[in-house]
């Protein structure tokens, strides 16, 4: 994927009387990837990457991203 890394975008109507939690904490990066099958929660915590709070496992073990 080489789309920018961009601030946290939150997209929807929002018709609740509750204030909207932010997606940033420190050290996790946060996306909700909204596609045809619903959305999805994409962290990277430490390095690695969650889906769903699921982690994601890398294809070769120790293969790194396009900086490695």
């Amino acid at each position: 994927m080489n789309a920018p890394l961009l601030p946290e975008i939150l997209l929807g109507v929002d018709t609740s009387a509750e204030p909207r939690l932010p997606l940033a904490s420190e050290g996790v990066l946060r996306y909700i990837w909204e596609s045809r099958y619903g959305p999805m929660l994409i962290e990277v915590r430490a390095g690695e990457v969650y889906v769903n709070g699921a982690r994601v496992q890398r294809i070769r073990p120790g293969a790194g991203g396009p900086a490695s």
